[in-house]
């Protein structure tokens, strides 16, 4: 069985009531296949507490972390991105350290990225990604 990695903008999407990532995830989630970083979920905690409605915003990610494990960093995900910040450092094509991190994890943990990011996670090789477009935005 695949298992996923949802990012913070596909978790940014769902709380906002994206239909198309809303629809991909509902079509991907199975008990215990769909996973959450820690630097993702602290991302997202931002954005609930700055929201207008921080009450409805938790309400809305409860609904999305139902049935979610959160992940840690741990020494091999910190050893993984040693080496990938390296060969990145390398090329010149560095991108910011929590979605270092985020790529880290799905790399180590051998998940499949679920992302519209693509500009920065494309550069980390061997990061199987899906995404999905986001034209309408429509609040559910």
């Amino acid at each position: 069985m695949t298992k996923y990695l949802i990012d913070t903008d596909w978790a940014i999407h769902f709380l906002n009531g994206q239909p198309d990532v809303i629809q991909r995830l509902r079509e991907l989630r199975e008990p215990g296949n769909c996973v959450l970083s820690l630097i993702s979920l602290a991302e997202i905690y931002e954005g609930v507490y700055f929201s207008r409605n921080p009450e409805l915003s938790q309400l809305h990610l409860d609904e999305l972390l139902a049935g979610v494990i959160a992940i840690g960093i741990d020494d091999d995900i910190c050893r993984v991105f040693g080496k990938l910040r390296g060969e990145l450092r390398a090329k010149r094509k560095m991108i910011a350290d929590f979605d270092l991190f985020i790529g880290a994890t799905a790399i180590q943990h051998q998940l499949t990225l679920l992302t519209n990011n693509r500009r920065h996670f494309e550069r980390i090789e061997g990061l199987h990604i899906i995404s999905v477009p986001t034209s309408s935005r429509k609040k559910v």
